[in-house]
């Protein structure tokens, strides 16, 4: 199963400052050992939002919106994608995560992805055949 773990900004994250130089250890340390265990698929930080943008679909049309956005809470500060055996294993390892926010409360957010499986038979047979070739070019890449 892949999960995604997002970790929510604060206003610091928002504001460009940087992590402490023990933090940086403590999270190499983290990802480290999610790499040695084998499920660790990608993780990044992301930039404050006013280096980004939104596009706004109203039926055919798209607006941009440059960012800042306002809503801290509601923003994305960073992410892991995992592979794990169950929602309680991905639980387990982020438990013991080192606080993404030193000194204010903060949180992470698991999720898990959909894999073609999840659908059923919803997914129309050309569209499923459509997604293991899609997967089978991005393994080898």
């Amino acid at each position: 199963m892949k999960f995604m773990v997002i970790v929510k900004a604060t206003p610091a994250s928002e504001a460009g400052i940087a992590p402490s130089e023990k933090l940086f250890v403590d999270m190499g340390n983290f990802n480290e050992e999610l790499v040695k265990a084998g499920i660790l698929l990608a993780a990044e930080g992301l930039q404050p939002s006013s280096k980004g943008a939104r596009i706004r679909f109203d039926g055919a049309q798209r607006t941009v919106i440059d960012g800042p956005f306002t809503e801290t809470k509601e923003l994305v500060a960073g992410f892991w994608m995992i592979e794990v055996g169950s929602k309680e294993e991905a639980i387990e390892w982020f438990k013991r995560c080192p606080n993404p926010h030193e000194g204010v409360a903060s949180e992470i957010e698991i999720r898990q992805l959909f894999g073609p499986d999840d659908f059923g038979t919803d997914l129309p047979p050309d569209v499923r055949a459509q997604e293991d070739r899609m997967r089978e070019q991005l393994a080898t890449r």
